[in-house]
């Protein structure tokens, strides 16, 4: 690990004056790639709205990631720490001296709670301030707190709309992810449904980046309804369903194709079709128990007869209840009108993974974490008659460690093939040999269960 202070005293004050909600109008809004067309989405919204967002190069980095962590930290901050400092280097090299840190905020939200992804942009923070002139580049942070609201980065006209189309965004880029899982495995000729993904990635940007702000969604789901429409060309008709995979776990390894060493394809090859949790999954987990956090301060202070708190946690039910209600509403409006042209796999419901939860008796929304999601999201997938799940998570993860340990013996007891699959930048030893495992567990599942869930051929 590099030395992080060279002759100098940390000052702390910089892990609240720089890294907040900061106004974003000209600046270069830096964005992590987590998700390849998430992040590419979200910036085409930000930029429609007047926000000039890049999204930066990932996991070219990792070098630098691991000179300034100590391989303590889980293995997303050692590639976002990796992709800012990489970026900097590339963009010093390009400009010379008319590079400016204070022209550019990186752009890295955090979650409460005791994940330490919580702590990714203090961590950063200080790496940065270490470095000579890039402690003037200031760190934009959203929190599930507050359901990553989008107060203070734009002006506040515009907040409500950029929030509605930057969730919307989320939305279409999980139909496209699953448009890609979806096609892929029953493709006519190899590598047409990557081609196929990211020109639509592009034409989709484009769309957010005219439409978003005028918030014209209806046009935007009808160019999805025209995409599928050309997918399902690319679709071999003959070729029969395969065993159906979920993939649950942490939502960065899961979703960023480096860092979990690109699992679907893998196991795609295997011969599975793969579907994964969704990013919106998480949004509205956020909101659900923000909501669900107001509604128990509500109660406390009616008890205790404190008028002010209970106007305040009023308020508060109000905004989260109405932003929940509009991302499910949308949500559900994108699926049922992708559905109807072709057999996705839609999302889980926030609610009904709690109700899943409390029904087993087998853990609390009061806890927190991600393990929340994945452990009744591992139930409705065995509910629905997938052949198999993966849990996907950074070496030593807790929440996931969590999941593991409350899932593994339902799935033994159920008979469902399932496995962990830890990730850091080394290859895990046995790792081939487990998920070909797996997966000939899986097909001999298929082979004497099918699918009972979602999938009808009769709307390929």
């Amino acid at each position: 690990m590099k030395q992080i202070v060279q002759n100098k005293t940390v000052n702390f004050q910089s892990l609240t004056k720089s890294v907040g909600k900061f106004n974003l109008k000209n600046k270069i809004c830096l964005i992590p790639e987590m998700n390849r067309i998430g992040s590419y989405l979200l910036a085409a919204t930000f930029r429609g709205f007047g926000i000039n967002a890049r999204v930066m190069d990932t996991y070219k980095g990792l070098e630098l990631g691991n000179e300034y962590t100590s391989g303590k930290e889980c293995y997303p901050c050692q590639i976002t720490t990796g992709d800012i400092l990489y970026f900097i280097k590339k963009e010093k090299e390009k400009l010379g001296g008319r590079f400016n840190p204070g022209d550019y905020v990186y752009f890295m939200p955090e979650a409460d709670g005791p994940c330490r992804f919580g702590m990714y942009n203090k961590y950063q923070r200080i790496v940065l301030d270490s470095i000579d002139g890039l402690d003037k580049l200031k760190i934009a942070s959203l929190s599930t707190q507050d359901g990553y609201s989008l107060d203070g980065i734009i002006g506040k006209a515009q907040v409500k709309d950029l929030r509605k189309a930057s969730y919307f965004s989320v939305v279409v880029a999980d139909i496209l992810d699953r448009l890609l899982w979806r096609i892929r495995p029953y493709e006519k000729v190899p590598g047409t449904t990557d081609r196929f993904i990211e020109k639509f990635m592009h034409i989709m940007g484009s769309a957010f980046e005219t439409l978003g702000p005028v918030k014209k969604f209806d046009m935007i789901i009808d160019k999805i309804e025209e995409i599928i429409e050309q997918g399902k060309t690319i679709i071999d008709t003959d070729i029969p369903s395969k065993p159906l995979i979920g993939i649950v776990g942490e939502i960065y390894l899961r979703s960023h194709v480096h860092a979990n060493q690109d699992l679907i394809r893998i196991l795609e090859s295997y011969g599975a079709e793969v579907v994964n949790a969704s990013i919106a999954e998480w949004v509205n987990y956020t909101s659900y128990g923000n909501l669900r956090a107001a509604v128990t301060g509500l109660k406390m202070n009616l008890r205790q007869l404190r008028p002010g708190q209970v106007k305040k946690y009023l308020k508060k039910m109000i905004s989260f209840k109405g932003d929940l209600f509009y991302q499910e509403y949308r949500q559900k409006q994108v699926y049922k009108r992708v559905t109807s042209v072709i057999d996705l796999a839609e999302d889980h419901k926030v609610a009904n993974l709690e109700k899943i939860l409390t029904q087993k008796d087998l853990l609390t929304f009061d806890i927190g974490t991600e393990a929340c999601l994945s452990i009744p999201g591992v139930l409705k997938y065995i509910q629905d008659g997938f052949n198999g799940v993966v849990n996907v998570y950074p070496f030593t993860c807790m929440p996931s460690t969590i999941t593991s340990a409350i899932v593994k013996p339902l799935m033994n007891k159920v008979g469902i093939p399932y496995l962990d699959t830890p990730y850091d930048e080394s290859l895990q030893p046995g790792r081939e040999a487990a998920l070909r495992t797996f997966m000939y567990q899986a097909q001999n599942h298929f082979k004497r269960y099918g699918r009972k869930n979602i999938r009808n051929r009769s709307r390929v």
